[in-house]
């Protein structure tokens, strides 16, 4: 097996590296800033040094932890793990140098660590400045440690205390540059990992095949990383496909089931009565290109990702594209914002067997705003039974029962937290307690009932949990009149409450560490890798331009494009009118965040600029 070499930094009178020393399959390279003299005269240093050195240990002196790269040649760094116990600028420096430290350190560590190594940095109660220090000190008043290792591109994975009396022959030193201890109690160790590097999107057109011919279309920007990820492949581990075939399993056992997932296009053609325009992510395909809407009926299989072009073309007041002059609105596609078109259209094709569960899943795409539980791209499963009018009732008892009895079984695999599904009528919901995708399945035709799931780390089932809805529509069919029952479930929202994913935007992540706590077929809770990431808070005014209405929705999707998904919050904190001219002044405050990657205060304040531009070209407002 290879050995695992382990660098250890400033250390004091190096007990911490003797008490590591011998581990099998470990080489350990202490060192410390001062010299070799200096060093040795401090209590017990010479003998630990002596120790050291018999086990095979590397000592080395006067090694500056913000240069490490200068003290080790290029074959001898690659090391596995760096650990450096409560470094400090000595004396009574404070909190702003010993950021500015660890920053240095954090930079240097990069350059001498493996791809899948770890930083362990111990520091005193208190000074890290995370919700795990107890008591918790002021922001501004603690070294900020997970914000400063973002700047060199590491995240908190893990933290747990610092216990030295379970270190072996362990003495801290080292209070104010001298040979004193300092208290230790409560103190944390603090390990990093790197982050995968903050995506930069290229322009790319998506190329589908269409009958005989090739037609390609602009992807919107910020669905770039989100169209053909594959989650509902077979082979795919991904929570959402596990959800999708254990409800397919429980279901087939209740109901002759047929799957009609294949060849579901991407793109719907037309009008879509009742929903809001600025909600959809209008298409446009190339003029000579256009396919007819007999071609567009036979499915578009066959998606292949190749490079992309700009976010959307602009779009006017009502939030129609503008296409080339003389361009009807009937030559206008979409990303589908819903499979339930398709699913009505089986129904009016005759394109069914009664008494069948005919189901439809995949990905759908909908403009929204910016909010803990609204998702731009989600996974949806639908149901769609034709059963003759009267049974309707029993169809959709049987047809819930079921729903529940399989989240119910998913949800005890994974967690003892209480749990409760309900079927709740749709006249028992006010508009502002609608989650984004209740509501917009709302705009879509009349719903009867909402299903909605909570659990003791929830929240308010009717505001954060709604997971599925359920409707009924009436069709003259040829034999008979029949009744057809619709059911539609968020698989997304599905798998962040029976895994414990707080975050949707952790389902979409590329980082292995997610995926892999999920082998094939199973459920588990969800243990994030990136603990209480930093958050920055930039705030922007501007004149809305007179007459016009202003698109929230519009600036919103702006502000998750120009930040790749790093706005988690958008809150409006201030509106003035101006008596004398007329003209509107709105303020929003913006928080940036990300749930898998470091993002530093530099690269936020980029995204904040970018932002400024983008909503002045975009939006024209006119920015205070």
């Amino acid at each position: 097996e290879p050995v695992r070499r382990v660098l250890l930094l400033g250390e004091g009178n190096f007990s911490f590296a003797a008490s590591l020393c011998g581990a099998a399959g470990t080489h350990v390279v202490a060192t410390c800033y001062e010299s070799e003299e200096e060093a040795s005269g401090r209590g017990g240093a010479a003998e630990s040094i002596r120790r050291l050195r018999e086990r095979g240990a590397e000592v080395l002196f006067s090694v500056d932890c913000t240069k490490l790269k200068d003290h080790f040649l290029p074959e001898k760094r690659g090391f596995d793990c760096i650990y450096f116990n409560f470094p400090h600028c000595g004396r009574k420096a404070g909190v702003v140098k010993n950021r500015e430290l660890l920053a240095r350190f954090f930079h240097s560590s990069a350059e001498v660590l493996i791809e899948e190594g770890e930083v362990h940095v111990a520091l005193c109660n208190g000074q890290g400045g995370t919700p795990a220090d107890q008591p918790r000190r002021e922001w501004h008043n603690s070294w900020q440690i997970v914000a400063v290792a973002a700047g060199a591109g590491f995240i908190l994975s893990n933290i747990h205390p610092f216990k030295a009396e379970t270190i072996h022959g362990y003495k801290c030193t080292g209070y104010r540059s001298q040979d004193k201890s300092f208290c230790v109690e409560g103190a944390l160790n603090h390990i990093f990992t790197r982050s995968m590097p903050l995506l930069c999107f290229k322009p790319m057109i998506c190329e589908i095949e269409l009958g005989s011919r090739k037609v390609s279309y602009q992807v919107p920007e910020v669905l770039v990383d989100k169209i053909n990820r594959g989650f509902l492949e077979l082979k795919s581990n991904h929570p959402v496909q596990t959800i999708r075939e254990k409800f397919t399993a429980e279901l087939s056992q209740a109901f002759p089931l047929q799957n009609i997932d294949y060849c579901l296009p991407l793109l719907h053609q037309g009008h879509l009565n009742n929903v809001c325009h600025s909600s959809i992510f209008w298409i446009i395909l190339s003029p000579e290109e256009t396919p007819s809407t007999e071609e567009m009926s036979n499915g578009m299989a066959n998606a292949a990702l190749f490079s992309h072009v700009d976010f959307c073309r602009d779009t006017d007041k009502n939030g129609w594209v503008n296409a080339q002059e003389g361009c009807h609105i009937s030559k206008q596609y979409c990303l589908r914002p819903s499979l339930l078109p398709y699913a009505q259209a089986i129904i009016e094709r005759g394109a069914f067997l009664p008494g069948t569960l005919h189901v439809l899943s995949g990905p759908v795409f909908r403009k929204c705003l910016i909010t803990p539980y609204s998702m731009p791209v989600f996974h949806e499963m639908v149901f769609v039974c034709a059963v003759n009018r009267g049974t309707e009732n029993s169809c959709i008892q049987m047809l819930v029962n079921n729903i529940k009895t399989s989240i119910r079984a998913l949800h005890q695999t994974v967690s003892s937290f209480k749990m409760n599904i309900d079927l709740q009528e749709a006249t028992s919901f006010e508009t502002t307690e609608l989650n984004d995708f209740a509501a917009f399945e709302s705009q879509l035709s009349k719903i009867q009932y909402f299903i909605c799931m909570e659990t003791d780390t929830a929240g308010s089932c009717k505001k954060g949990s709604c997971v599925g809805i359920i409707r009924t529509a009436h069709y003259e069919l040829v034999s008979s009149e029949l009744v057809v029952v619709f059911a539609s479930l968020n698989l997304d929202l599905l798998a962040m409450l029976i895994c414990g994913i707080s975050d949707w935007r952790m389902l979409w992540t590329s980082d292995t560490r997610f995926l892999s706590q999920f082998p094939r077929g199973e459920l588990r809770l969800f243990k994030s890798f990136s603990l209480y990431p930093p958050s920055y808070v930039h705030d922007v005014s501007f004149w809305v331009p007179d007459g016009e209405q202003f698109d929230e929705v519009a600036f919103h999707t702006i502000a998750r494009q120009v930040s790749g998904e790093m706005v988690v919050s958008i809150e409006l904190i201030d509106s003035f009118h101006q008596s004398e001219t007329g003209r509107k002044s709105l303020c929003y405050r913006l928080t940036f965040q990300s749930c898998d990657k470091a993002l530093s205060r530099q690269e936020v304040a980029g995204m904040q600029l970018l932002f400024r531009k983008e909503i002045n070209r975009r939006l024209r407002v006119t920015l205070r």
